[in-house]
């Protein structure tokens, strides 16, 4: 008997195909991750998903942007109800360690260079909803010693990419199997414990 190839609503199949591709990547891994088993998961010819998707990279792009609202989700979780200051720093640093850890493959493709120069809005956004986390948490905080010369907003900069740099570089050295470890193999510091000692005003 042959294979029957399932039925899609033209609003039905974008879903469906972007849930394969996360489903892909959480089962299989990156590598395994392609347009023909995206779409052999579905059910769907190599060539369906051209009605949505003008190439496989816009596909990766909306595969993406899902991983990144999630991303965004995952931190806000935890900062929700605290006061701005430490608190809230470390509750969002642990959520974005936190979704790595549990999503390395869909990580590894939201900051793929594949997707570098993608010029998707949706993307974009969904990317930007992850970073303002952040920028909301370092809002709240302030240097032990100001850098001379920069102003308030340079200050805020320098605050956010200090902490995406510790918790982003923390988050892929971790997914990566770097850096040092107990006898068990789990990490000797933790996020946590290397995140900067800001002053809250």
């Amino acid at each position: 008997m042959k294979n029957q190839k399932k039925s899609y609503h033209y609003g039905d199949l974008k879903p469906a195909l972007i849930k394969a591709g996360l489903d892909i990547l959480e089962q299989d891994g990156l590598e395994n991750l392609s347009l023909r088993a995206i779409a052999a998961r579905v059910g769907v010819s190599h060539t369906a998903p051209k009605n949505h998707f003008d190439s496989f990279d816009g596909l990766l792009a909306a595969i993406a942007t899902e991983g990144f609202r999630r991303h965004a989700a995952e931190m806000q979780r935890g900062v929700e109800g605290l006061p701005p200051g430490r608190d809230r720093m470390r509750a969002a640093a642990a959520g974005y360690v936190r979704f790595a850890q549990q999503n390395p493959a869909l990580f590894r493709l939201m900051f793929s260079p594949k997707l570098r120069d993608q010029a998707d809005p949706d993307l974009a956004a969904a990317g930007a909803q992850s970073y303002g986390v952040l920028r909301s948490v370092a809002a709240g905080l302030e240097w032990p010693r100001p850098a001379p010369g920069f102003g308030p907003e340079m200050e805020n900069l320098r605050t956010e990419m200090m902490l995406w740099t510790i918790v982003h570089g923390y988050a892929w050295l971790l997914i990566e199997g770097r850096g040092p470890r107990k006898a068990d193999g789990t990490p000797i510091l933790d996020i946590l414990d290397v995140m900067p000692d800001f002053d809250v005003p």
